[in-house]
């Protein structure tokens, strides 16, 4: 019998982890995603920090319109100015075991057009 879709999912996140590690000077992009919501946070994995946190249900995009994907591009932006202000340009982009496709890679898109480097 195969795995579970949420099995697998933990399969592929593990194996992203692996090669995927955020440090001081390249704090890692993690993304995760339900089904309503959207998040993201830059994190330093030397130290276990989260160094900016964005998500659709922040005050300023909580009220924003649009499909999911329009908005998942707009927690991208936000992830970027975030990480802008505490002065980071480079990031390990971590999908969190979902495809790079859709709602995470709109995420992605903003964040590249908001200046962040991956």
């Amino acid at each position: 019998m195969g795995l579970s879709k949420t099995e697998r999912k933990l399969r592929i996140r593990r194996r992203v982890r692996k090669v995927s590690v955020g440090t001081a000077e390249r704090p890692r992009l993690s993304v995760f995603r339900s089904n309503k919501e959207i998040y993201a946070q830059v994190i330093d994995d030397t130290k276990g920090v989260t160094l900016a946190a964005a998500s659709s249900r922040d005050k300023e995009l909580s009220k924003a319109k649009g499909t999911k994907s329009e908005i998942a591009a707009e927690v991208g932006k936000a992830i970027a100015e975030k990480a802008k202000k505490a002065g980071i340009d480079n990031v390990a982009f971590d999908r969190g075991g979902n495809l790079y496709h859709g709602r995470v890679k709109s995420l992605a898109e903003g964040a590249r057009e908001a200046g962040l480097k991956f």
